[in-house]
């Protein structure tokens, strides 16, 4: 991985050259994590002049090694404690006879900002704007590999979970089990916050679970996500609990499962992200259900659970091959509940067998 690293540091070294900075300062712990691996929380990375280095609060943890950063960076651990990283940084490029230091003024406070500005007066702060966000859009085959790795932990996860006695469960009970679930199935964690909802709750986006109990005839619609070596996805089913479920269930539900599928189908390279959302939307939307929708078709994925592209209406840009996204469209009505159907995927040319389907739990609507 050192040369993939190695790359990735030098293709935004050249949008920071061609801005007119000789160096660059990454503080946002994902982008840290893209161009130098694993790194100790709060740890920054300069794009010198001279040499990278990789500055950090504290020493990096090297009992693992997909714990260590890059090897060929140079590790600079902040003398003293409390010390900030980023202030280190500057000082660092300083003294590497930088003149103009490209930082994340998007994620940078304005507190810490003058700090920078206070330990390298001589140096101009220019901007990087979003450059490693843009370069981390289309992953490589490792980075989907670590997808589809974390696609098939939740799969097991919340298939095993179908299989146990959920009625008279809580959400919030069902939510931490599938949590420690995907533990024990070799994740690092949830990728998210789970979201268990039943009955009127089912198919809120971002619903917090609740002490309510599950009932028989209710809907139980799932989210859940796990994280490997830092990549992050996610999966939502929606199932009827107990019984066979009732006439206006399985219309809302075939209607959701028609939208999903659109947007399943129209992630195709050179495709524009509002098309995506729209072939989705318009399925909902002809059935009546306009104020119902969410806000999103659905995101990008990665280092972060909500990444670029973004697929709603106002959207901009176009999709590429090998950018992974997920397609959720849902139906929520108050006071009776709804539909969730949630997958993640890789956009794949038609040559090589279209969209890559990650989450492959069943889509049927299983009555549990």
């Amino acid at each position: 991985m050192s040369e993939v690293y190695a790359v990735r540091r030098t293709r935004v070294r050249e949008r920071c050259n061609a801005g007119g900075s000789a160096a660059a300062l990454v503080s946002r712990p994902a982008n840290v994590r893209y161009l130098a691996g694993t790194a100790p929380e709060g740890a920054v990375l300069l794009l010198g002049r001279t040499e990278d280095v990789l500055v950090c609060a504290g020493p990096p943890d090297d009992r693992s090694p997909q714990a260590r950063p890059d090897e060929a960076l140079r590790v600079h651990v902040v003398p003293g404690t409390g010390g900030d990283a980023a202030v280190a940084a500057a000082g660092l490029a300083a003294a590497q006879g930088v003149d103009s230091l490209a930082v994340e003024e998007h994620h940078l406070t304005v507190a810490r900002h003058r700090a920078l500005r206070s330990v390298a007066p001589r140096l101009r702060l220019a901007g990087l704007g979003c450059a490693v966000e843009q370069l981390r859009v289309v992953k490589d085959e490792e980075e989907i590999s670590c997808l589809r790795i974390g696609a098939e932990i939740a799969d097991q996860a919340l298939g095993e979970l179908l299989e146990s006695i959920l009625v008279g469960r809580t959400e919030r009970h069902l939510a931490l089990e599938l949590e420690r679930r995907l533990v024990d199935h070799g994740a690092d964690g949830p990728a998210f916050p789970t979201s268990v909802a039943t009955g009127p709750n089912a198919g809120r986006p971002g619903h917090r679970p609740t002490d309510r109990r599950v009932e028989e005839g209710d809907f139980l619609s799932v989210c859940l996500g796990a994280t490997y070596r830092g990549y992050r996805c996610e999966i939502g089913r929606t199932f009827v609990i107990g019984t066979s479920p009732a006439d206006w269930q399985i219309e809302l539900y075939d209607l959701v499962f028609s939208a999903q599928r659109a947007g399943r189908e129209s992630l195709v390279p050179g495709a524009a992200c509002r098309d995506v959302d729209r072939a989705a939307r318009q399925v909902l939307d002809s059935a009546g259900y306009a104020d119902a929708l969410p806000v999103l078709t659905g995101h990008g994925v990665g280092l972060e659970i909500d990444e670029d592209p973004r697929l709603t209406p106002a959207a901009m840009g176009k999709l590429d091959a090998c950018v992974p996204v997920t397609v959720e469209p849902g139906v929520h009505l108050p006071g009776r509940g709804g539909v969730r159907i949630d997958d993640t995927l890789v956009v794949r040319p038609e040559a090589d067998g279209g969209p890559e389907l990650l989450t492959i739990t069943t889509k049927e609507l299983l009555a549990l």
